[in-house]
């Protein structure tokens, strides 16, 4: 008689099969921040994770943010980071510095990490074939009145042409969410904003969101698995959605209409959560759709 623990191994391995086969081909938009950007273990656990995926036919697109990593750059070089209702204040310097950091720096150590393991990722900014072409953004106070914060762009189109090229010759893109304008100049955009946008663009399967909390909670604190554009923009109504959670949930509502299939908010910090999310028939944390399902 086999060892019952390997046995279990093995139902493990069974139970991703309707997965993969269901997956397989499809694109998947992950949106990677916070701990599991952070944390060494973290960072390699992800590497590792994306590769599986791809070596198993699903088409990894990574998505980053390094807003922490560009604070302390900004302090190092004597420059105090600014906020107007959770917007960095961007101006020319400013700019300089989070393309210096995202493109420069964050973007090239996710793409080594993956590559050490056995992958092939490639970088990307939206600069590159006019990956993200942006405008300006102007950010809406409580008052009604609208502030200049600077270089802070929003989305206009997303080109998803050298995505394709790359998924469909085998390759991981890993997208930093640096934006270019009209006349050449650089915009530094919301990585969550960008994420569900090259979600649409792309008719992803999946929109996922690493983030340092379990899920969305409800009106009674606990975590709601499953959630509809109506019931989410209640939610953000009564105020039950708000802070950092706010630009995810609009990603994921972006993402959902302009095409995505599903959307997924949940916890970067447990182990190996995409594939928990992907690979196994309850998932983690919470689930976004247009609709109820039938």
């Amino acid at each position: 008689m086999a060892n019952p623990e390997l046995i279990q191994r093995a139902e493990v391995l069974i139970e991703a099969l309707p997965y993969i086969r269901a997956f397989q081909g499809k694109t998947l938009v992950i949106k990677y921040g916070g701990a599991a950007m952070e944390q060494a273990d973290l960072k390699e656990q992800f590497a590792k994770d994306v590769l599986l995926l791809r070596l198993v036919g699903i088409r990894p697109v990574i998505v980053h943010g390094g807003g922490p990593q560009i604070g302390a750059l900004m302090k190092r070089l004597g420059k105090e980071p600014r906020f107007v209702g959770g917007m960095r204040v961007t101006d020319e310097e400013t700019v300089q510095i989070v393309e210096m950091v995202l493109v420069g720096k964050i973007n090239k150590e996710i793409v080594g990490l993956i590559n050490l393991h056995g992958g092939r990722a490639v970088g990307l900014s939206g600069k590159d074939a006019s990956l993200l072409r942006a405008h300006k953004r102007l950010h809406r106070m409580p008052d009604g009145t609208s502030a200049d914060i600077g270089l802070v762009g929003e989305v206009e189109s997303v080109n998803p042409e050298p995505i394709r090229l790359l998924e469909e010759n085998g390759f991981i893109p890993v997208i930093a969410p640096v934006g270019v304008g009209a006349e050449g100049e650089t915009y530094n955009i919301n990585a969550d904003l960008v994420a569900g946008d090259v979600a649409a663009a792309l008719g992803a399967e999946k929109l996922i969101h690493l983030t340092d909390v379990t899920g969305i909670n409800g009106e009674d604190g606990r975590l709601v698995s499953t959630l509809t554009k109506r019931e989410a923009e209640r939610l953000i109504k009564a105020g039950v959605i708000d802070g950092g959670m706010l630009p995810k949930v609009e990603s994921s509502l972006r993402a959902l209409t302009g095409g995505a299939q599903k959307a997924h908010i949940i916890d970067g910090r447990v182990p190996h959560p995409l594939l928990l999310e992907v690979l196994t028939k309850e998932g983690i944390g919470t689930e976004l759709a247009l609709w109820a399902a039938a």
